[in-house]
């Protein structure tokens, strides 16, 4: 197997170590001295050399890096069924490899990462899928330990929130029914953090129009996809919903009416998002239309950071939208925070969460910042490396002690690269109030048909092993312009695997 296929999966490993550290990869078979690798690069990274801290990243030929850490594999001996292999041996291999790697690292560093080695987005996945098949809990904790190096208080929560999905989930058919989301991609501006397709409404406001008439398009087409399936949830993300005139907003909830069985549906929610973008006509709209959930998302309570991070707005603004909702009736309202953002500290977010104890949301999800390339924060993290958060852990703790004080509990569960202090984004809800497509995207256990600029529908097939997407074009004037082709690309791939979905 070629050293380049591992390198998706060792690079976030070692960023997780060295998170403030540019990575240069070089591919070489030889293991030379630290002058020769030198030769080859002239940035700094990290290596495999055992007795060095700070140098070149390399690969070595498989068994060679094995070797380096005493450890070796016979093919021969490993228990793998006939069918496909050759992807065992690879998946086998890259765990090896993943773990030899944690353990230098850890050498080198002095430290551990609390969830070892596990780099992917979705830690809770094959918990969920042990619980399922009816593995005894202590099982699994030994699978993760021993597989992963995660450590106990994350095995701790990936059980918890995995207990809570089985539950929510248990009298839903997966393989008859399928959600959909629905991508507006404007805001009132684009945060400092921000790397989600996203348009300011102050520039772009004169292709909305355009937009919801391209949208409405292929939502009609959207009801040709699955006529034998059960539509469950329904999502509208951005982007901010909100931003779109209460007029717009009515226009294109009434076609997904007019157009998709509604009779199974679960769940609407609505990302209000941006209090900036909240009236009190656009909320009766949604209130009138049967919107069951809705997000008002302040991100923190703190207006130095609104202030830094471009969220025109203020902190009783979002006080007053949260309070207008309420009065009006909304009773199932998410509140999204994230820890980690520039300038603050562990008091900031207590602060925060103190002001969000006062509201009291149904749902509160917890992101830690997790830094894109796309992002401005990112490519422009020179201007703002001396206002770069402390005491990241320590906001996490406070946001854990805050949800269990005010019978908040843990139901859904990602993680993202780049993320400050390699923790996760938690959902919290109070009992009844989780929101059940959060659940069904990161566990893959339905299709999620995805409209709009950006959207990628994520078809996921009954055996549950397999996944494909299909992606629209994230240029909002190339899907206004190309919505033809965006709808042929979803009929061509369904045409194709007819008869399997």
């Amino acid at each position: 197997m070629a050293a380049e296929e591992y390198e998706q999966d060792m690079r976030p490993l070692i960023k997780s170590f060295f998170p403030e550290e540019e990575l240069e990869v070089v591919y070489t078979d030889e293991v030379g001295t630290m002058e020769k690798l030198q030769q080859k690069t002239e940035e700094k990274a990290i290596c495999f050399v055992r007795e060095q801290t700070h140098f070149v990243l390399f690969y070595v030929q498989e068994k060679e890096v094995l070797d380096k850490e005493e450890k070796q594999v016979d093919k021969s001996a490993i228990a793998f069924t006939e069918e496909n292999m050759e992807v065992q041996w690879h998946k086998y291999y890259r765990d090896e490899v993943k773990r030899a790697l944690y353990r230098l690292l850890s050498r080198v560093t002095g430290k551990t990462l609390p969830w070892g080695t596990l780099t992917g987005i979705r830690p809770t996945k094959q918990v969920l899928e042990k619980l399922e098949e009816g593995v005894a809990e202590e099982e699994i904790r030994t699978f993760f330990a021993e597989k992963y190096y995660c450590s106990t208080e994350k095995q701790d929560l990936s059980l918890q929130v995995a207990k809570k999905e089985l539950a929510l989930l248990q009298d839903l058919d997966y393989k008859e029914s399928y959600s959909l989301y629905i991508g507006i991609p404007f805001c009132p501006t684009t945060c400092l953090y921000c790397s989600f397709t996203s348009y300011p409404l102050e520039k772009f406001q004169k292709y909305t129009d355009a937009y919801v008439e391209a949208l409405k398009k292929e939502i009609a087409y959207a009801a040709e996809c699955f006529p034998h399936k059960k539509l469950v949830t329904i999502y509208f993300g951005g982007g901010t919903p909100t931003t779109l005139s209460p007029e717009q907003l009515r226009d294109v909830i009434q076609t997904v009416k007019k157009y998709l069985p509604l009779e199974h549906v679960r769940e609407w929610t609505v990302e209000a998002g941006r209090p900036d973008s909240i009236t009190e006509e656009k909320l009766r709209v949604l209130l009138e239309e049967g919107i069951t959930r809705i997000s008002i998302n302040p991100q923190t309570m703190q207006q130095k950071t609104l202030d830094l991070v471009g969220r025109r707005h203020s902190v009783e603004q979002i006080v007053e939208a949260f309070h207008l909702a309420r009065s009006m009736g909304f009773d199932n309202i998410n509140m999204d925070l994230i820890i980690g953002l520039t300038g603050e500290d562990a008091a900031d977010v207590q602060d925060t969460l103190r002001q969000i104890k006062e509201l009291s949301p149904d749902s509160v999800t917890v992101h830690t910042l997790a830094l894109k390339r796309a992002a401005r924060l990112n490519a422009e993290k020179d201007q703002y490396k001396e206002q770069k958060a402390t005491g990241v852990k320590e906001m996490l703790q406070a946001s854990v002690a805050f949800a269990k004080e005010n019978g908040y509990a843990p139901y859904y569960l990602y993680r993202q690269k780049n993320m400050a202090e390699n923790l996760e984004n938690v959902g919290y809800a109070r009992d009844g109030k989780e929101g059940l497509y959060n659940i069904l995207i990161m566990e893959e256990k339905h299709t999620i048909l995805a409209l709009g600029a950006g959207a990628s529908t994520k078809f996921v097939f009954p055996d549950g092993k397999r996944i494909e997407r299909v992606e629209n074009v994230k240029s909002l004037l190339d899907y206004i312009n190309r919505i033809d082709e965006m709808i042929e690309r979803k009929k061509t791939f369904l045409q194709s695997v007819e008869g399997k979905l």
